[in-house]
């Protein structure tokens, strides 16, 4: 029998590159996703959920699998609050964790961010290192943590002021100092995080660099 994939955040910028990746690799028999809307994917192995991340009654007992993939993540212009991006970047992610943990799930693959950190001064990195050591702490066999730079494919979404980051880090990554902030395509993050569980180790962290490698 083939693994059993949970995926949260199918419809970002990884997650749509990560459906399509598991939908095509031979070792997961099934691949279940959770979100608020239909992605309108159709394929033998795609089972879809609509849930409501505000009531874990809608979920908790879906969160039965092998792998756990969470790519769940927005911006604060989208969420329209720093407490509105806090509960989309950790607050539902952890939650379908800790239940995905308690009803056990092995293994979690999380994509988190570079610099994050949870004693950061700046938000963003602050809260996404917050909800890596959250993570971190579970009761998961496996945990494994994905921290790429300005990520490169192609959006759903109008994002200026990525759009303008990545051709600015294209020439810079040339200059000293600057390549371990190169872009990274969202299909090689996919395939790191899918690549990921075969690693040993409890708790592993990926940073940029070896991202690149894991994907290989």
């Amino acid at each position: 029998m083939g693994l059993k994939a949970i995926v949260i955040g199918a419809t970002g910028l990884i997650g749509t590159e990560l459906i399509s990746q598991l939908l095509n690799d031979d070792n997961y028999e099934s691949v279940k996703v959770l979100h608020r809307r239909s992605t309108g994917v159709q394929h033998s192995k795609y089972i879809e959920h609509i849930i409501d991340f505000e009531d874990p009654k809608t979920f908790e007992k879906l969160l039965e699998g092998d792998v756990l993939f969470s790519a769940m993540g927005t911006t604060i212009k989208t969420a329209g609050s720093k407490d509105a991006q806090y509960k989309v970047d950790v607050e539902y992610p952890f939650d379908i964790a800790k239940i995905a943990s308690m009803s056990g799930v092995s293994t979690c693959v999380l994509v988190s961010s570079a610099g994050a950190n949870a004693s950061s001064s700046n938000f963003y990195t602050r809260i996404k290192g917050e909800l890596d050591d959250k993570i971190s702490k579970l009761d998961f066999e496996r945990v494994r943590i994905m921290r790429p730079s300005i990520l490169d494919g192609e959006r759903n979404e109008f994002r200026l002021g990525e759009i303008i980051g990545i051709k600015v880090m294209r020439i810079l990554r040339f200059m000293p100092g600057f390549r371990k902030y190169r872009p990274i395509h969202a299909s090689i993050v996919a395939r790191a995080m899918r690549n990921s569980i075969e690693e040993e180790g409890s708790v592993n962290i990926y940073a940029l660099e070896s991202i690149f490698k894991l994907a290989k």
